[in-house]
């Protein structure tokens, strides 16, 4: 047993140290098209599993993925309070995707510390990463191994968002303009 328990704490290191946590049984994800069943958050989806049961067709069960290359301000965090642009995030999501199939695309790291696949998100040829990011409601937030042309790509929308002062970017706070 002691054996089995050794063997168990090294691959669960060996893989965090890899950067690609097991994936719980799951079958891995692969690139291409999926129903998107939740909007979690501005960065957060569930998406149809390949695998999905009749009841989980019927259910918002899905698989946890992550948009990758960004991070949106919080607005369902427990114990975190909503932060500014959050709530927008969210929407700008949701009205982004409207219903319709999004294209995935992996990149190095496919799987996060929370078992959360990463994802490039498409809508036809339009990258949700990079629209939030150029509306303001995101940073850019990549990690060593990411690739280098997404990361310019976002960077640019970055710089974009920035200089137009949108979003995040504003210097203004939602919840200021709400009370207004």
């Amino acid at each position: 047993m002691a054996i089995i328990a050794a063997f168990a704490l090294v691959r669960l290191g060996y893989d965090r140290w890899r950067g690609s946590p097991s994936l719980g049984g799951r079958p891995p994800l692969s690139e291409g098209l999926y129903e998107v069943v939740r909007v979690v958050d501005g960065d957060t989806l569930k998406v149809r599993a390949p695998d999905a049961s009749e009841r989980d067709l019927r259910s918002e069960r899905g698989v946890r993925l992550r948009l990758l290359g960004i991070d949106c301000p919080e607005s369902v965090k427990p114990n975190h309070p909503v932060e500014p642009w959050g709530p927008e995030a969210a929407e700008f999501t949701t009205k982004f995707i409207a219903d319709r199939p999004v294209r995935l695309q992996f990149d190095g790291r496919r799987v996060d510390q929370y078992g959360r696949y990463l994802a490039y998100v498409f809508v036809d040829e339009r990258m949700l990463n990079e629209e939030l990011v150029r509306e303001g409601l995101a940073r850019v937030s990549t990690y060593p191994g990411d690739s280098q042309t997404m990361a310019r790509r976002l960077r640019a929308a970055e710089d974009e968002a920035r200089q137009n002062l949108r979003g995040i970017w504003s210097g203004r706070s939602r919840d200021l303009e709400h009370d207004r």
